[in-house]
């Protein structure tokens, strides 16, 4: 009898994550988890990059076959967790470098109808890489190993990311890192975070990734600062009221229980410095405070160096503006959003109209004479209105018809014919 050839566990554990039953898959699993935490434990342990490959493999395959949204959510969540289960950095990272590899690879077999849970996997994987950094207190090192990873694997111009994984990472890269970090992270490490953007919209000449990168990261951190000064105007104010109650009331029991009502109103105003920016999550009210001059003098670096193409330049001379407006104070999207919009439609409804001009009326904007066509260098008379009546500018513009025999016009329209040309036609009878 011939010996069968035992499978690696490996394969054998993505063979039934890609299983048909939903029972084997979630039970293939559970028995993931225990294998990654029993063997990285072990000091010769650990995995290779091709063993991670086929493992996500089979995790994709896992996540292609679950249908249900409550289950999709459920198992990418459980699916991206597993990062947690790997004991060392090293293995960590190797794990979600093989994830986003499996990403870009699988991208373009993937059908419209799957495409949102495969953004909601991306979402969770990525959110949960940032708690990985947060549970090791957001250490520098951690910060730029991480970075790199995906400036390789997704940002970089020579990786193989195809343009939706691009855009959806741009995307969800700010929403996900305020969930994690908002709460805890320096305007100095924001600032780390960032600037793989920075340098990635330098040098690019894709520029559909610059748009994103224009809109998605710098553009985003610019809209929100009005909404950081309004909140701390309200905290403010806030602040305000109370101390007039304090003047007011001298009673020593209305002062113990203000000292507690001012501590939500301090914690507020610790997290929302001068020119700090936020985004929501969730019904939180979360920001991600930001150094707009540090910000802006990283940007005006990359940009004027003599590599960075042209388009980029201008792109970003103008976000660099604006942050440098923000850390001077000044605020004008807060006052001036209304106009924007009206000067916007005002431009589109011009546009449009200079459209549906008709070419005659053009040519006459343009210096022709008015009720002239040209069409193919031949210039031709077109009257605006037809006359009606007999007369000398209608009799030479009506429309011709074939030519009828005499006789035959006679007969058909019952005029008789004049007498000069009735004598020719009985002459050539004759």
């Amino acid at each position: 009898m011939v010996s069968r050839v035992q499978l690696p566990p490996e394969i054998q554990l993505a063979q039934r994550l890609a299983g048909n039953e939903q029972v084997t898959r979630d039970r293939a699993v559970r028995k993931l988890r225990k294998y990654i935490v029993a063997r990285t434990q072990r000091a010769a342990g650990g995995f290779s990059h091709d063993e991670l490959l086929k493992v996500w493999k089979g995790l994709f395959y896992c996540m292609w076959m679950q249908d249900k949204p409550l289950l999709q959510e459920e198992l990418g969540r459980t699916i991206s967790q597993l990062v947690h289960a790997f004991q060392t950095t090293e293995a960590q990272h190797l794990f979600l470098q093989t994830f986003w590899q499996t990403m870009n690879r699988e991208w373009t077999g993937i059908d419209r109808l799957r495409l949102d849970k495969f953004y909601m996997l991306m979402r969770m994987v990525l959110n949960e890489s940032f708690k990985a950094v947060k549970v090791r207190g957001w250490e520098d090192r951690q910060i730029e190993q991480l970075l790199e990873l995906l400036t390789t694997e997704i940002l970089h111009p020579n990786s193989q990311a195809p343009h939706g994984v691009k855009s959806h990472f741009i995307e969800i890269f700010l929403e996900e890192l305020t969930k994690v970090g908002a709460e805890e992270l320096t305007a100095e490490q924001n600032l780390k975070f960032v600037d793989p953007f920075c340098r990635v919209a330098a040098r690019t000449k894709d520029s559909l990734v610059l748009h994103n990168i224009t809109r998605g990261i710098f553009e985003t951190i610019v809209e929100q600062a009005p909404f950081a000064i309004e909140d701390l105007m309200k905290e403010l104010d806030a602040q305000s009221e109370e101390e007039e109650e304090e003047a007011l009331d001298g009673d020593e029991s209305l002062e113990g229980s203000e000292d507690t009502r001012d501590l939500p109103s301090q914690r507020g105003s610790e997290k929302l410095p001068a020119g700090g920016d936020h985004r929501t999550s969730g019904s939180e009210d979360v920001k991600l405070p930001f150094d707009y001059g540090a910000l802006a003098n990283r940007l005006f670096e990359m940009a004027s160096r003599q590599r960075t193409p042209s388009q980029n330049r201008k792109r970003l001379y103008k976000v660099i503006r604006k942050l440098q407006d923000l850390a001077g104070g000044v605020f004008p999207e807060d006052e001036l959003p209304e106009k924007a919009c009206r000067r916007l439609l005002e431009g589109r409804r011009k546009k449009k109209t200079k459209k549906r001009l008709p070419k005659a009326r053009l040519q006459h904007k343009k210096g022709g004479t008015p009720g002239v066509r040209y069409l193919s260098g031949v210039q031709r008379a077109w009257p605006r209105e037809q006359p009606r009546g007999r007369s000398r500018g209608g009799a030479g513009k009506r429309k011709r018809t074939p030519q009828q025999p005499s006789g035959a016009r006679a007969e058909v329209a019952g005029v008789q014919e004049p007498q000069k040309k009735r004598k020719r036609i009985l002459g050539s009878r004759k």
